[in-house]
Order: C-alpha cells, then structure tokens, then sequence
C-alpha cells in the first residue's frame, strides 16, 4: 500500500509539473502593438514569453516593459529613454517592424549598447505600388474628379472638351530623391509606363542606377528638370523639411511630387501654400503631418492633392513578412547571434 501510495504521489507531482506556470527562465519579449500578426508571435512563443500590450499607446507599454529582453516594436510611438530605462539594464535588443527608425532613440541605445533591427527591402515593392497609385491618382486629377461627382457638378460645362484634362507618364522626366530599395522599387515601375528619363539624387552614385537606366544629379537639377517627383529619402536632419518654400519655387509649375517617405520630409504649410498658388500641378501623399491627418486640415479640401492614410506597407503578404523578419531578429539577439538586418549606428 505504502508503495502504491508513493507511486501514486509520484504519478500526482509529474501532472502538476507539466500544467505548472511558464518557466521562468525563458526571455520575455514585449510586443508592443496587439496586432502584430500571429505568424510572428507562433515564432517567437517557442522559445519566449510574450507580453503583449493592450495597445501601442505608450502609456500601456511603459506598464508592461520592466524587465523584458526585447521589445518587438510595431507603433509609430517614439521610444525614447523614458522607456528604455523602465526596461531596465537586462534589455538586448529592440526590433522595429519599419525600414525607417527615426521614431527610435538611437543615442541612448548606443550609450547603453542596445542593438536595433528592422525590415529594410520586405516594403519595397508594396510602397512602389502605392507611389504608383498616387502618381496615377494625382497626374488624372483623381480627387478633382471625385469633387465634380459629389457636387454634381460633373459635365456642367458641356461645351468644354477640355474638361478634366490630366497629364502623362508617358514620355516624362521623373526623379527618384534616395536611390535605395523602395526607390529602385519605383523605377522597375516606372520603365512600364515608357518614361523619357528617370533622375535619381543621394549621397553617392549608385550601380543600380546604371542597371536601371537612371541618370545620377544633384537636387537642384532633379528638382528644375523633373514632371513627377518621387520622396523615397529615409527622415535625417539633412531631409528634415527639404521640401521647402525655395523647393517648390524650382518646381515646374506642370511637375507633381509624390511622398512615400516620411511627412516630416516636407514643409506641409509651404506645400500648401505651393499647391493653393500654382506653383505645382498635384501632390500625392501617403505619409504627412501629423498622422491620423485631422479632419479640418487644408489638404483634405484642395482639389489637386491624393491622400492614403500611411498604407505603404499594408498589404497581408508584406506585414507578414515584415513581422517574421522581426521575430527572428529577436530570436537570434537573445542566442547571441548576428542579426539578419542589423541597423548600424
């Protein structure tokens, strides 16, 4: 009896082992947005806890970062050393779901040698698109248009055959400011639509530029020359507000700009002013400032501009992709590995 009780008690101690808590030793890893897709987290939740944020306000992030060894970052939140420091000195790595990083404190991980990633080159080819889709939208006057409809002022004038008239790709001179992965992107897009020349301006000429039959200049002469100009530029304090009243005064009355980048790349009141006094035809943006754009701003009333609430990225396929490239950053960080794409600062 004894030694069936023994068995018994020993048959007692393995269940409650197996259904016992989380072991403690595995790393905790912060995600910080509760809509980081699952392909991600079934990754990461083999090797890690999870802690995941009721939300990407930083409110209920700070809440829930004290003592965790990576924070899978998907929110345009800043995060700066005020939650750097409430994770505490135990913290390895922070990997954002972005190509860009400016939202992100990079002196102080520097300082406290915490290591960055992000998702560089995944985006591209959806963010084309969608430079591509404000290109056609504001080149054919597409929110012009949809006014006329909604004001029933379609087909007023009938006697006038030029009536909504837009301008082409075909045949234009486009220029590409940053050359990088998204830019290349836009210029294997463009050679579809038989443009005459594609400008590209950066830091250096690059080798992809030849490949594509892109011509290398300086700002000045891309700005002067181009019909269609495409902001794929990462936000540095060199692009910070670059395009600026004097940018718009170099523009061809005739030429559209087009920003997939960040808002923050142009002086949004001078555009505005630009866009009101005819300096250029049209402005398509996906990215400006602030976002969400609110209600009553300016841009949502002129005729000559194209608006996509930040939906560069948004596609199933991409967002998947972009979250498992952050999830095995993480993984490999917390093994000691070497990143797959490391941000170098």
């Amino acid at each position: 009896m004894i030694r069936s009780g023994i068995i018994l008690f020993s048959l007692f101690v393995s269940a409650t082992q197996a259904e016992a808590p989380i072991n403690m030793t595995r790393p905790k890893v912060l995600i910080s947005n509760p809509s980081v897709p699952a392909a991600a987290l079934e990754l990461l939740k083999e090797k890690c806890d999870l802690i995941v944020s009721p939300s990407d306000e930083k409110n209920s992030i700070l809440n829930l970062v004290e003592g965790v060894e990576a924070i899978f970052w998907a929110t345009h939140v800043k995060l700066d050393n005020e939650i750097i420091e409430k994770a505490g000195a135990q913290l390895k790595l922070i990997a954002s779901m972005s190509a860009g990083y400016n939202h992100v404190d990079l002196k102080e991980l520097k300082k406290r040698g915490i290591k960055l990633s992000n998702t560089p080159g995944v985006l591209s080819n959806a963010v084309a698109d969608i430079a591509m889709l404000l290109a056609l939208g504001t080149s054919r006057r597409l929110t012009e248009g949809r006014f006329h409809i909604e004001r029933g002022t379609w087909g007023a004038d009938t006697n006038n055959t030029q009536w909504m008239l837009g301008t082409d790709l075909e045949g234009s001179t486009v220029g590409i400011v940053g050359l990088g992965g998204i830019g290349q992107a836009i210029a294997k897009r463009l050679k579809g639509f038989d443009v005459a020349r594609i400008l590209y301006t950066g830091h250096r000429e690059k080798s992809e530029g030849a490949s594509l039959g892109a011509q290398f200049v300086d700002l000045d002469v891309l700005t002067k020359e181009s019909d269609f100009i495409f902001l794929s530029a990462p936000l540095t304090n060199e692009t910070m507000n670059m395009c600026n009243g004097t940018f718009f005064s170099k523009m061809r009355r005739t030429a559209i700009l087009i920003n997939v980048s960040r808002g923050q790349l142009v002086d949004q009141a001078a555009l505005i002013g630009a866009l009101k006094e005819g300096q250029i035809f049209a402005v398509g943006l996906d990215v400006m400032v602030p976002e969400p754009l609110p209600i009553d701003s300016e841009l949502l009333k002129l005729p000559n501009v194209v608006l996509t609430p930040h939906l560069g990225s948004a596609t199933v396929n991409t967002r998947n992709a972009m979250a498992q490239l952050t999830a095995k950053n993480i993984l490999l960080a917390l093994e000691g590995e070497e990143l797959l794409t490391p941000v170098k600062f």
